[in-house]
């Protein structure tokens, strides 16, 4: 039945195409044609209406003989298409976007440390506390005088001043706040390099470690986190700030760490962080007091105290 209704349409198109081509033959022209014959007009507008029909007769030809499977699938295919009125064509059907899997929160992993999976937060510049800051600038001008006098190379170790901006993305991307002191300390110097670097005391008996600069603080944050989940050995809101590399009998490298919650200083081992002294601070002064008076720095549960020595222009503590 549906071919029947699709050829008789297809026949009435034709025919009303004939018609309308009949139609025109006969509308007189803008310009005035020469006068021809009168049996050749009237066998012209015949030979296009007998045109017209012959394309009728040949196109319901064609169509009847197409095989009723194809009639059959197509119809098949636009019923199972959806019917708008208001659109000339269907468009194809857009499959949805593959989402990825979030990735797992601290509590889907049990071994992942909660303080080594910060929040996301916007990074934000804090001010510091102006009495902080003359403090810190205070003990960091007693050492830089007695480096400067004694021990040259040491003194010529620590860095260019750091950058708010730039600690204030290590908090956000750490999701912890440093203590006043050390950002102050931060922004006195970025750290310190090379063998004979400059490292307040802590260390081996024959150095004092390197000072960490703001980006290596956040790497080997990341490190750590990454190295040592649920160990009880770390906790991401410790923030390293000093390294030493261990003796030729050992083959690790330990950090010195700052405890982001209550400010205190201490070496991070293999039962976690082992205090040696309150603050950041207290480790400047400490330092800064046995230089000038030559006298053993002792820091924290230390049976023994080391004295400062220089050799060939650096600093040791022994």
């Amino acid at each position: 039945m549906l071919k029947l209704v699709r050829l008789a349409l297809t026949a009435a198109i034709m025919t009303a195409i004939a018609v309308r081509l009949r139609r025109r033959a006969r509308l007189p022209r803008n310009e005035p044609a020469p006068p021809a014959a009168p049996g050749r007009a009237r066998r012209t507008g015949m030979g296009v209406i007998w045109a017209g029909i012959a394309a009728i007769v040949a196109l319901t030809l064609a169509l009847a003989l197409l095989p009723a499977g194809g009639w059959q699938a197509r119809a098949a295919y636009e019923e199972a298409l959806p019917q708008d009125e208001n659109l000339a064509t269907v468009p194809e059907p857009v499959a949805p976007p593959v989402l990825s899997s979030p990735a797992p929160t601290a509590s889907e992993t049990p071994d992942q440390d909660p303080g080594c999976a910060p929040v996301p937060r916007p990074v934000t510049v804090r001010p510091i506390d102006p009495r902080m800051k003359r403090a810190v600038d205070r003990q960091w001008r007693r050492i830089e005088r007695w480096l400067e006098a004694n021990a040259p190379r040491t003194y010529r170790t620590l860095r260019a001043p750091g950058k708010a901006r730039t600690i204030a993305v290590a908090e956000a991307q750490m999701g912890v706040d440093f203590p006043d002191d050390l950002r102050a300390s931060l922004l006195r110097h970025n750290g310190s390099r090379g063998a004979a670097a400059f490292g307040l005391g802590l260390g081996v008996r024959s150095g004092g470690g390197s000072h960490l600069g703001v980006r290596q603080i956040r790497d080997v944050w990341r490190t750590l986190c990454a190295s040592e989940p649920g160990s009880g050995r770390w906790n991401g809101r410790m923030i390293p700030f000093l390294s030493r590399q261990g003796r030729a009998t050992e083959h690790f490298t330990t950090y010195a760490v700052v405890d982001s919650t209550d400010g205190a200083v201490g070496w991070e081992g293999a039962d976690g962080m082992t205090s040696r002294v309150p603050s950041y601070y207290a480790l400047m002064r400490t330092v800064a007091d046995a230089l000038e008076r030559g006298t053993a720095l002792k820091l924290g549960d230390e049976p023994e105290g080391r004295h400062p020595t220089v050799e060939r222009g650096v600093l040791r503590w022994e």
